[in-house]
Formats: structure tokens, sequence, C-alpha cells
């Protein structure tokens, strides 16, 4: 049974998070401290500093040796459940593109979470460290894994319906000066062109890895984890000096993320942009469809107890943010595709307005 004090260290954990979140909704809304391109330069500052050396942090210190392969699994066994559901429903879809659509939506309302900002301080609070652990190893392959597959599909989404078109090419046929195309080449531009050929398997990949390029958090998994495999099969450790210039900007990333969500949430007209209806969807999908997969998946692995808690407690935490757009990775990529984000948005500010309330 949950006591009264359990209660207190979750409150105790998560009120730092929203009152970073309540500033940054005050300071645009309230006090206008910041016009709108004030807000993107903090994003960008968010985006390419505060974020990317906080997931740094984690993933440094954690232990690929010792993961919860069960918890690995079991998430791997909830994906799986998540796609049949949806594979099924989507074949009562009378329109494919629609059906393809709204299947990559769905998954990754369902599936996608934001553990290391959110899930990390709770599990610290109601499990203590353990929980901490597998809360950011399965962050970790969300972001190698889950994120990686979900950029794919979409590019894949856009070849199959004819929307696809490499950016530099696309700007040198339009006749654009030599700026203008080497803008669209460092951007990776898609351009919507239903008179383009659809391209092989290799220039979807090409796509696909030039963004995973452009995104420091990429980085940040990926060298942290690396790291992490030399760091304790060899028992090394960090120089202090390098430890302590990450774990100095990793400082500021829960707060920076959280504050950056309040700049978003405050220049919005309003927060159900969606109607109530796919409002009402994308709740299910979230807190119902996601925490019951992993229930599935746990329990046929063998996951008990409190591991078994955490695993499903964590499936229901939020998109994982990104603040280039003050969003998720997952709305940054529908909304380039123009699939949904609207629900995307939804969701994520529900959630952060009903909690903050």
């Amino acid at each position: 049974m949950i006591g009264w004090g359990d209660v207190y260290k979750v409150v105790a954990a998560t009120v730092p998070l929203y009152f970073a979140l309540f500033l940054g909704y005050g300071s645009v809304r309230w006090w206008r401290i910041f016009t709108r391109e004030q807000c993107d330069a903090v994003n960008r500052l968010v985006a390419f500093f505060a974020l990317p050396f906080f997931t740094f942090e984690f993933t440094l210190h954690t232990d690929p040796f010792q993961v919860n392969y069960r918890a690995v699994a079991a998430d791997v066994i909830s994906k799986a459940v998540i796609v049949a559901v949806i594979g099924a429903w989507a074949r009562f879809m009378s329109k494919g593109g629609c059906a393809v659509s709204w299947s990559i939506t769905s998954f990754s309302l369902s599936t996608l979470t934001n553990s290391l900002v959110v899930g990390v301080p709770m599990a610290r609070a109601m499990y203590g460290e353990w929980a901490q652990q597998l809360v950011v190893q399965l962050s970790v392959f969300q972001a190698i894994v889950w994120l990686t597959l979900l950029l794919f599909v979409l590019e894949v989404r856009k070849a199959a319906i004819g929307m696809y078109v490499d950016g530099a090419e696309a700007a040198a046929a339009a006749g654009k000066d030599v700026e203008a195309a080497g803008a669209a080449a460092a951007a990776g531009t898609v351009v919507v062109a239903a008179a383009a050929g659809k391209p092989s398997l290799w220039a979807l990949v090409k796509v696909v890895a030039h963004k995973l390029a452009r995104n420091p958090n990429t980085y940040a998994s990926f060298v942290g984890i690396t790291w992490a495999c030399l760091a304790n099969r060899l028992h090394i450790a960090l120089p202090s000096a390098f430890e302590g210039s990450v774990l100095i900007m990793s400082k500021s990333g829960t707060g920076m993320a959280m504050f950056s969500m309040g700049l978003f949430m405050a220049q919005q007209e309003k927060i159900i942009a969606c109607g109530t209806s796919f409002a009402a969807l994308g709740l299910v999908l979230k807190f119902a469809l996601g925490p019951a997969a992993m229930a599935i998946g746990s329990i046929a692995v063998g996951l008990r107890g409190d591991v078994l808690r955490v695993a499903i407690i964590q499936a229901s935490y939020l998109y994982r943010l990104d603040p280039c757009t003050s969003l998720s990775l997952p709305f940054l990529f529908l909304n380039s595709t123009r699939m949904h984000a609207y629900l995307t948005c939804f969701i994520i500010l529900n959630t952060y307005t009903r909690r903050f309330r």
C-alpha cells in the first residue's frame, strides 16, 4: 500500500519540474518577458546544449553489462502487441493512406515516452536508485532503436505516397541560386511533389542517417553508451575535469526542457485544438493501450514485484522532449510530414496542464 511518505517523495521530485514549466509559461503569457523569436533562441540553446548533455550524463553512468534484459524484452514485446492491435484496426480502415498515417501516429502516442526528464525523478523517488537505472536503460534503448525506426517508417511512408524529393535536387530543379540550394541540402528539406519517383531503400537510409546526424541527442546516446561499455569493461573513469564539464551542463537539462515546454504552451491559443473525439482517442492510446501492452510484455517475460510496477508506470510517461520544437521527437517527425501533429501536441499539453493544475 502506498503511504503518505511515498506520495510526498513523488510530489517533492516532480514539483520542481512543473515550477520550471510555470516560469516558462508565465514569462510569455503573463509577464511578456520573451518574444516569439527569443523563445526560439531559448529552444535552440536547450536543443543543442542542455538536453544533449543531460542525456549524455545519464548514459555515461549506465552499466551496459548490468542491463535488465527481461525489461528490454518486455519493451520489445509490448511494441509488438501494439503493432498487432494497430495492424488489426488498420485493416478495417477504408483508405489505405489514412490507415498508414493513423497507424504511425497511434504507435507513436502509445509507445514513446519521456522517461529521462519526468521518469527518472519519479522512479527514483518511488523505488530508489535501481528503478532510476531501469528507466535510463529503457530510455537509451528507445533513443537508439525506436526513434530511429520511427523516422525510417515516416520516410518510407512519404516515398510510398509520392511525397519524396531530396531537398538539394528540388532546389536545383526549381532554379534556385547556389546559396538556396546549399541551404536546402544542409537542412535535408523534404518537398512535396506527387510526380517524384519513389526512391530506393538506400536513398531512404541516406535521408534517415542525415536527419539523425543533425540531432545532437543521437550523438549523446551513442557516444554515451560507447563510453559506458569501455568504462565498465576496462574499469576506467572519466577525468574529473571532463566529468565536471558534463555535469555543469547536464544540471540545466531538466529545468530548461520544462521551461521550454512552458514557453510553447504560452504561445498556443487553445489547448484542445484537435477536438474532443481525437483528444479522447489520444488519451486512451497514451494511458491505456501503452501501459496495458507493457503489462502483457512484462508478465510474458516473468517480471514480478516492483520491477513489474516500474515497467508499467514508465510506459505512461509523457513524450520524450525535443526542445527544437518545445515538444517531442515524435511531434517533430509527425509535424514534418503534416501527420496528426495537432493530436500529438494535445496529449503533451493536456497531460502537463492536468498535472500542473
